[in-house]
């Protein structure tokens, strides 16, 4: 079996050394950088007396110098990729000793009121969403996040071939991700979006030819005066006057436009990279050749597209050069030009945009899901099949629990059986509730799942675990709590739902509860509804004499040597030791 473990740690290695090889060359290339500019220095100076050959030493210089510094900034931009991808692998050691607890929460996208999210800690501190994530990416957050919660039970053998292929792509998606790191997003996606979708353009179509004819008579006219074909110097400067005029005329539109395209300029020179990435790549599973297909273009790849826009962007930046704003502006119509071109790239890809944003932001989330993959090569993925068992699991386990200290159950769960899950205090009811409930989520996502084995029938999840008051809402407890039960009830009447309950009614008294949650459980029975609920009333255990669809469970604890002590194992059956009392008095409160 593969160690994910050893991976990072050799690869941080590597990626470090390259790291330092780098930050050496560059020191080098900075040497030779100021040794061009002091011998340039040096030769002119020398030949001050000869204009003809201080011109060709000057010249000579700058190009070295400039070549120097082309280079430089290739490997600036090679060590900050390999700086980031020594990052990741760090990281992901990091995550394999525990020490996840500092990334992302996702908090955001906690909802109360989801079929099951806030219930089964899918976000916050400690949460499947702050182990699971690595996306680089704010939208990409929110696409695995979306995912998470989606409840779609639709193509999920699609997505298990999609997840297990960038399981096994490593290399590349370590590449992806360092990548994508680089990105520094100062517009949200949707902005942009809009921003391209709405734009109106202000240019004439004279824009296309009288940028260039007016660049030749400029050309024309500086040769003409330096010939002196020209009777009058001065018509070169009423000509400047003429360009500035002309520029003017549309200037504040330009302004607008340029406010707009410098806040989108790094995005698009970055996506262009992470699209040259996918389209590169050999994909194999059908979901990610559609999201290869979604990226391509009649006549040309849609990184190139995006690389051209960037280029256009870039050269109607330099406007902000004093001057060649004035003399680009007055003797080429430079601004005209570059805004003419950049209003062409809207006109005719604005709409496709979205696409490729979103093919990004989807490769940035899967990503994250081929990462867990790949770090659990234990796990498998579930056999989806339709019979009768919708969770037919072999050693089942919590995800998020450690294998050393991990216990795992056998499952099997009928479609419209309901457990009665009962046990002591801490001996596991409610780690066991969230361990099916995570298996469910998991498998719908793609995901293989904590497990030896595993047969799924897909189905949607809904739980009632975790109930608060609401002050903002004027909601008392039991209010809150009546309200998710009714919720789920309506749920199940227009769709199967797995339904998982954990203690309901606790808004209420012993008797009123024993009663009703006794009512709630045969109206889900005969609802045909399938599911769990962990109770402490053992009088609810009673129904599985009178249903033959319910089935009584627990999970036990023993007092040896005056010490609690927990098996967190599975059983059949209804749990007769309880723990309250012996834990009061163990602590010394009572």
């Amino acid at each position: 079996m593969k160690s994910p473990l050893k991976y990072y740690k050799k690869h941080s290695k590597i990626y470090g050394e390259e790291v330092r090889k780098l930050t050496n060359t560059m020191t080098l290339f900075s040497m030779y950088r100021l040794a061009v500019f002091l011998l340039t220095v040096f030769g002119v100076y020398m030949a001050f007396s000869q204009w003809q050959v201080v011109l060709s030493i000057a010249v000579i210089g700058i190009v070295v110098f400039t070549l120097l510094l082309s280079k430089y900034t290739d490997f600036k931009t090679k060590k900050a990729l390999h700086k980031a991808l020594v990052t990741i692998n760090e990281d992901e050691i990091k995550v394999a000793s525990g020490d996840f607890h500092n990334r992302d929460k996702g908090l955001e996208f906690q909802d109360p009121n989801h079929f099951y999210s806030f219930d089964i800690d899918l976000f916050g501190r400690g949460s499947f969403f702050q182990f699971i994530n690595r996306t680089t990416l704010k939208e990409g957050s929110q696409k695995l996040a979306d995912a998470l919660k989606s409840n779609d039970i639709k193509d999920i053998t699609l997505r298990q071939e999609a997840i297990k292929e960038l399981g096994d792509k490593i290399e590349w998606r370590q590449q992806y991700a360092a990548t994508s790191s680089l990105v520094h997003v100062e517009t949200p996606e949707k902005q942009i979006i809009h921003w391209l979708q709405n734009h109106k353009p202000f240019l004439p179509k004279a824009m296309t030819w009288m940028p260039l004819v007016f660049s030749i008579l400029t050309l024309v006219i500086i040769g003409g005066t330096v010939l002196k074909l020209i009777p009058t110097p001065e018509f070169i400067g009423y000509w400047l006057l003429l360009g500035l005029a002309i520029t003017g005329r549309y200037l504040k539109k330009i302004n607008v436009l340029a406010s707009n395209t410098d806040k989108v300029r790094d995005t698009f020179r970055q996506y262009a990279l992470l699209l040259d990435l996918i389209e590169n790549e050999t994909f194999s599973s059908e979901l990610l050749k559609q999201k290869q297909q979604q990226i391509q273009s009649n006549d040309k790849k849609a990184s190139l597209i995006f690389k051209e826009f960037s280029k256009s962007l870039d050269a109607l930046d330099n406007r902000n050069n004093m001057i060649g704003a004035i003399f680009g502006n007055g003797y080429f119509l430079t601004d005209l030009k570059n805004s003419y071109r950049i209003e062409q790239w809207i006109k005719q890809h604005a709409n496709k945009v979205a696409d490729w944003f979103d093919v990004v932001t989807f490769f940035d989330a899967y990503n994250s899901l081929g990462n867990y993959t790949f770090n659990h090569p234990d796990f498998v993925f579930p056999e989806i099949k339709n019979n009768e068992a919708v969770i037919k699991a072999e050693q089942l386990g919590h995800p998020l629990i450690h294998k050393e200290k991990r216990v795992d159950s056998d499952v099997i769960i009928t479609n419209e059986q309901f457990f009665i899950l009962t046990g002591a205090n801490m001996a596991g009811k409610s780690t066991f509730l969230r361990t099916v409930s995570l298996h469910i989520v998991m498998a719908n996502v793609g995901l293989p799942v904590c497990a030896k084995s595993s047969e799924y029938s897909p189905v949607k999840l809904i739980t009632s675990m975790r109930t608060s008051d609401s002050l903002t809402d004027e909601s008392s407890y039991f209010f809150s709590e009546l309200t998710r039960l009714k919720y789920i009830v309506d749920a199940i009447q227009k769709e199967p739902y797995f339904i998982v309950l954990d203690e309901i009614l606790k808004g209420t008294n012993s008797t009123d509860k024993a009663i009703g949650s006794r009512k709630f459980v045969e109206k889900l029975v005969a609802s045909n509804a399938t599911g769990i609920i962990a109770t402490h009333d053992l009088s609810l255990c009673e129904i599985e004499q009178e249903l033959e669809d319910v089935k009584n469970y627990y999970f036990d604890a023993e007092i040896v040597n005056d010490e609690l002590y927990f098996d967190y194992k599975l059983k059949q059956g209804v749990c007769q030791n309880m723990n309250a009392s012996f834990l009061l008095k163990k602590m010394g409160i009572v």
